[in-house]
C-alpha cells in the first residue's frame, strides 16, 4: 500500500461522511433558499407586468427568472446527491428511519419538484405562447412548487429534531422506526417553527440580494426605472422580514429550550446549570489545549448578566438554564454552535439596520441617491445566504451527537461497510465537483449582470422611462420644473 493509500485508510468514515453531507447541504441550501425567496418576487413582477403593461416590470421579470432558472438547475444538481448519500454514507440511518423519511421525500419530488420544473419552462419560454392569465398562473405555481418543496424537506428534518408518531420495532434483527400516526409524525412540534423561520430567511436573503443588485444598477444610472422600483420594493421587504425574523427567532429559541435543552446549552456555551445565567456575547477558552474540548469550562467572556435566563424563559431573570454537565452524552462541538449562532444573530441585526435605513431614505425620497447606503447594500447582497448557512449549522450541528434526537446516534447512522478510503475519496470528489458548479453559477450570474448593465448604461428609452402613475406624480413633476422626481 502506498503512503497516500495508507493515509486515506486512516480517515474516520463517520467524520468524512459528516463533512461530505455538511459541505453538500451548505451549498445546496443556498440554491434552495434562492428558489424559495425569489419565486414570490417573480410572481409579483409578472403580475405588475401583465396588469400595467410597463416595460420596467418585463425587464425585472425576465432578469430574475433567468437567475431563478440558474439557481433551480444548480439546486437540483446539488440536491439529488443528498438523497444518494443516505444510501452510500448513511445506510444505517436509512434502514432505521426509512419509513418516516421516505414518504415526505417522495412527496417533495412528485408534488413539488415536478410542479416547479414544468411551470418554470412556461416562464422561460412561454411568454409569447400562452395567455397572460396562464403565464401569471405559471409564476404562481412555480412559487407554490418551491414552497411545497421546502415544506416536505423540513417535514423530514423537523421529525429528526423532535420525533413522534412512531414506535420502535424489531425487523430482521435490527431495531427500526415504524410509523404509527402519519399526521403526528409529519406535523411535529418543530415543523411550524422551522418552516416559518426558514421561508422568511429565504425571503429576507433574496430581498437583500435584489436590493444589492438594484443598488448596483441604480448607482450606474439613477434614472433606471426598473431598478429604482426593484430597490424600493426590496428594501421594504427587507425591513419587514428582518424585524420579523428576529422576533420569531426569539420565540423559536424558547421552543428549543423546551425540546432540545442540550442544543441551547451549546448555543450559549452553558457548561454548568445555573439560575440567572448570563448571555455570553463572546467567549474563548482560557487554555489553548481546551480549544477543541467541548466541555472546557474555563472561559474568558464578555457577558450580559441574567440575559440567557431571560432569553430562555420569556423574561424571567432567575430562570434555570440547564448546562452541558447534566447530559450523560457527548456534547455538540460547542465552539461551532456558539459562534454560528452569534454570527446569525449579528447578521440579523445588521439586516434590520439596512432595511429600516432604506425605508427611512425611501420616505425622504433619497433612496436612489448615491451614498453609503447603496454601497452597503451592494456589499451585503450575499450576506443573507451566509446567515442561512450559519442558522442551518446551529440547527444541525447543535443536534449532535444525534442523527434522530434521542433515538439514533450519528455514529450508529453511518454505513457500516464504508471504509475510510471510500469516504475520503467521496468527500474529495464532492468538494471539487461542487466548487466547479459554484463557479459555473457565478459565471452565469456575472454574464447576466454585465448584459443588464449594458442596457442600463445605454440609456434606451425603455430603461429610462418611468411612467407617470397618477395626478400626484404629475403635480410633483410640474413643481420640480419638469425634472423626474
Amino acid at each position: 500500500m502506498t503512503l497516500a493509500g495508507a493515509a486515506l485508510a486512516l480517515v474516520d468514515p463517520e467524520l468524512a461522511s459528516r463533512a461530505q453531507f455538511g459541505w453538500s447541504i451548505s451549498v445546496h441550501i443556498v440554491f434552495a433558499s434562492l428558489s424559495v425567496g425569489l419565486a414570490p418576487f417573480i410572481a409579483y413582477f409578472t403580475y405588475k407586468e401583465i396588469s400595467t403593461g410597463e416595460e420596467r416590470f418585463t425587464r425585472l421579470r425576465a432578469f430574475w427568472t433567468k437567475v431563478f432558472a440558474l439557481g433551480f438547475v444548480l439546486g437540483t444538481v446539488t440536491g439529488i446527491p443528498l438523497s444518494f448519500q443516505f444510501g452510500t454514507n448513511f445506510a444505517a440511518f436509512s434502514e432505521f428511519s426509512g419509513q418516516l423519511i421516505g414518504g415526505p421525500l417522495a412527496f417533495e419530488t412528485f408534488m413539488a419538484f415536478f410542479l416547479e420544473a414544468i411551470f418554470l419552462g412556461v416562464l422561460l419560454f412561454g411568454r409569447e405562447r400562452v395567455s397572460d392569465r396562464a403565464y401569471l398562473g405559471s409564476s404562481i405555481l412555480v412559487a407554490l412548487g418551491a414552497w411545497l418543496s421546502a415544506f416536505w424537506i423540513i417535514v423530514v428534518n423537523a421529525w429528526m429534531q423532535t420525533p413522534q408518531g412512531y414506535e420502535l420495532v424489531e425487523k430482521g434483527g435490527m431495531t427500526v422506526v415504524e410509523m404509527t400516526d402519519p399526521m403526528t409524525a409529519f406535523f411535529t412540534p418543530r415543523l411550524a417553527w422551522m418552516y416559518v423561520h426558514m421561508t422568511n430567511a429565504a425571503l429576507l436573503s433574496v430581498s437583500l440580494l435584489i436590493a444589492g443588485v438594484a443598488a448596483y444598477f441604480v448607482w450606474a444610472s439613477e434614472d433606471s426605472a426598473p431598478w429604482k422600483h426593484a430597490l424600493r420594493v426590496s428594501v421594504v421587504v427587507l425591513a419587514v422580514t428582518s424585524v420579523f425574523q428576529v422576533i420569531h427567532g426569539d420565540m423559536y429559541t424558547r421552543h428549543i429550550v423546551d425540546t432540545q435543552p442540550m442544543k441551547f446549552a451549546a448555543m450559549e456555551a452553558a457548561y454548568q446549570t445555573q439560575q440567572g445565567a448570563p448571555l455570553h456575547l463572546v467567549a474563548f477558552p482560557r487554555n489553548l489545549q481546551d480549544v477543541f474540548d467541548p466541555r472546557a469550562e474555563e472561559l474568558w467572556s464578555i457577558s450580559i448578566p441574567y440575559m440567557a435566563s431571560m432569553l430562555a424563559s420569556m423574561g424571567d431573570p432567575e430562570a434555570v438554564v440547564h448546562g452541558l454537565e447534566e447530559f450523560d452524552i457527548e456534547s455538540p462541538p460547542v465552539a461551532v454552535v456558539f459562534w454560528s449562532f452569534r454570527t446569525m444573530v449579528t447578521l440579523g441585526f445588521w439586516f434590520i439596520a439596512l432595511g429600516l435605513w432604506g425605508v427611512y431614505r425611501y420616505r425622504r425620497d433619497t433612496l436612489v441617491d448615491r451614498g453609503w447606503h447603496l454601497k452597503l447594500l451592494m456589499a451585503s447582497a450575499p450576506l443573507g445566504f451566509v446567515g442561512v448557512v450559519f442558522g442551518w449549522y446551529v440547527a444541525e450541528i447543535g443536534r449532535q451527537p444525534w442523527t434522530v434526537q434521542d433515538l439514533q446516534l450519528t455514529s450508529d447512522a453511518v454505513s457500516p461497510a464504508l471504509t475510510g478510503t471510500e469516504a475520503a475519496l467521496s468527500l474529495s470528489a464532492f468538494v471539487v465537483l461542487y466548487l466547479v458548479m459554484i463557479a459555473g453559477f457565478l459565471a452565469g450570474v456575472k454574464w447576466l449582470l454585465e448584459d443588464e448593465l449594458d442596457r442600463v448604461t445605454a440609456g434606451s428609452p425603455e430603461s429610462l422611462a418611468e411612467p407617470v402613475a397618477d395626478a400626484d406624480t404629475v403635480s410633483s413633476t410640474t413643481d420640480n420644473g419638469g425634472d423626474d422626481a
